[in-house]
């Protein structure tokens, strides 16, 4: 992809050996985003510094090696290359070319059931990952809540939903979190469970 990096994905986190390398790096397939809609090509860094590039049914081998920090040096098709890795989060890397303002994106796809072969399948595994990831950070969370300009909490979204059920209060109540001042977000209690 040509862009601007930091313009096109903020908040990456540099590669750190000691916190990426064995737990998200390596032996995890990586399928490469860009050009996904032309030919699926899967990434496999393996110890060695053997990369495996599958693609149709075709296994390509070639090398990697770690430069410096989150520098590498990558022996593709089109030469050697070399790039600076960076993580969005668990699931996402992203490999900067050096030369070119260009990067390549990769997803994750070693804990995923379902076959990605497509634009639509990578914003499909994208969604549930993201849903997942949201479930988790409201879960045991609280909000507080405001009904007929009284505020009430804190509560967690689990306690907001027994009150909706049970018609104490109304799914359209405004939400804060507990870590913010006002209700300028106009986030209701309905938009919280429905993310559970």
């Amino acid at each position: 992809m040509k862009a601007n990096l930091r313009d096109s994905i903020p908040n990456l986190e540099p590669f750190d050996y000691s916190q990426h390398y064995d737990s998200l790096f390596i032996n995890h397939k990586w399928i490469l985003v860009n050009g996904i809609a032309e030919k699926k090509s899967i990434y496999t860094f393996r110890n060695n510094n053997i990369l495996e590039i599958y693609r149709k049914e075709s296994l390509i081998e070639t090398t990697w090696t770690r430069d410096v920090d989150n520098v590498f040096s990558i022996e593709t098709e089109d030469g050697l290359i070399t790039v600076k890795a960076y993580f969005k989060d668990d699931d996402v890397l992203v490999l900067h070319h050096q030369n070119k303002e260009e990067f390549a994106l990769f997803i994750n796809t070693t804990q995923y059931s379902e076959e990605v072969n497509s634009v639509a399948d990578v914003q499909n595994f994208l969604k549930i990952k993201y849903k997942q990831k949201v479930t988790k950070l409201i879960y045991g969370h609280e909000f507080y809540y405001i009904e007929k300009s009284k505020e009430f909490g804190p509560f967690t979204v689990e306690e907001l939903s027994e009150k909706v059920n049970s018609k104490k209060i109304s799914m359209y109540c405004f939400v804060r979190d507990i870590n913010e001042s006002d209700y300028r977000k106009r986030l209701r209690i309905r938009d919280l469970i429905q993310e559970l």
